[in-house]
Parts: C-alpha cells; structure tokens; sequence
C-alpha cells in the first residue's frame, strides 16, 4: 500500500496541468452544465486507461517504437491543432472585450457580473447530457496525447513497482478523481465570478500555449 502515495503524485503531476479534458470540465462547471457527469466520465476513462497501462499495454506499446512514434506524431497533431484553436478563440475575443462600452466595464467589480456578463459561457459547451458527454469523450478517447500520459507513462512507473504496481495505479486513480472533483466543484462553485469574457480569453491563451508547448516537447523528444 506504500505505492498508493507515489502513484498520486506521478497521476495529479501529470493531471494538473492545462489541457483539452480540463478545459473541457472548465467550461461545463463554469456554465453549470452535466458538471457532475463529465467530471465521473473523466475519472472513470482515467480509470480504465491507467489500468490498461498497468495490464501492459504500456509496455507493448513501448515495445513497438513504430507504433509509439506514430501515437506520438497523432498527439502532436491533436495537441497543435486544438492549442491553435483555443488562441484563435482568445485572439477572437480580444476586439469584442477592447471595443466594450467603458462604462460597462467600469462597472465589473471583483462581485458578481452584471446581469447578462459571462452568460456566454453556456453558449461554448453542450446543452445536452449526450452532447455533453460526446464532447468530453472526443477530447479524451480521441486524444493520443492522453494515451501517452495514461496508458505508456503511468503504465510504465507503475511496472517499477513490481507486485505493488496496482497499488500505484490505485494511487494514481485517486488523483484523477480528486482532481477532476475538485475542479468541477470550484468552476461551479466560482461560476459567477469566473464566467466573464476575461476569464475566457486568460483560459484559452493559457490552454492554446500550454498545448503548443507540450506538442513541441513531443517533436523534441522524438529527434
């Protein structure tokens, strides 16, 4: 049970950071919209490839270095062409926010936003708990970058841990669903505050950047 701990540190390490699933489970807890079955959607397809990494999949993928530079290439398309539309989405945003009556804006405070502002979140996700669910599973299962970090990484740290490895997997289990708990909560919680057009742009930069980054990493790593 000792690698129950290591096993969520590797898992929330990797987890944390801005993405397509969390921005995804952003936006639905922002807009208040299927919070609660996206985030369980998250956790149990964090659930099932991790498990599947432990199984060996992992290993059989590491095995074969032409399947692996394929899944790689595949997440470095997903990664460029998704960070790219989350700046083109912030970019767009930019003139709306600029040319915004000033005084409306003097009027933001750091309380709730006025009657209309930030509304426009539910307009960026599903309405619907099916669409909801299609959205969340395409960025997800459609994801070879996910594939990498799940089935490959955390397959393969866990296969260090000899007959304590489910354990590890346990561990790294947990973290997804803390995570993916604690950030559906707060985004719903902090809807008010955080549904504003600001709000938005930060998110997509940060996510359309991080992405970009993490994709030019992959290229560099297969030089």
């Amino acid at each position: 049970m000792q690698s129950i701990l290591p096993g969520f540190l590797v898992s929330i390490s990797l987890i944390a950071a801005i993405g397509a699933q969390n921005a995804m489970v952003l936006r639905h807890g922002i807009a208040r919209s299927h919070v609660a079955a996206v985030a369980v959607f998250c956790i149990v397809s964090d659930a099932i490839l991790m498990s599947a990494g432990t199984a060996g999949f992992g290993a059989a993928l590491q095995a074969n270095p032409r399947v692996l530079t394929a899944v790689t290439l595949l997440g470095v398309a997903f990664l460029l062409a998704y960070g790219a539309m989350s700046l083109r989405s912030a970019w767009k945003s930019l003139p709306a926010r600029a040319t915004a009556p000033a005084s409306s804006q003097s009027k933001a405070t750091d309380g709730d936003p006025q009657e209309g502002e930030g509304l426009s979140a539910k307009g960026t996700v599903a309405c619907t708990l099916p669409g909801a669910i299609a959205g969340v599973a395409a960025v997800t299962w459609l994801n070879p970058h996910a594939y990498l970090d799940t089935v490959v990484l955390v397959g393969s740290v866990a296969a260090s841990y000899g007959e304590q490895r489910w354990w590890f997997t346990l561990g790294a289990i947990m973290a997804s669903a803390v995570w993916f708990s604690t950030l559906a909560g707060g985004a719903r919680a902090f809807s008010r505050r955080l549904a504003r057009p600001r709000t938005w742009t930060i998110i997509d930069a940060l996510t359309g950047l991080v992405m970009i980054g993490i994709a030019v990493k992959l290229l560099v790593g297969l030089a």
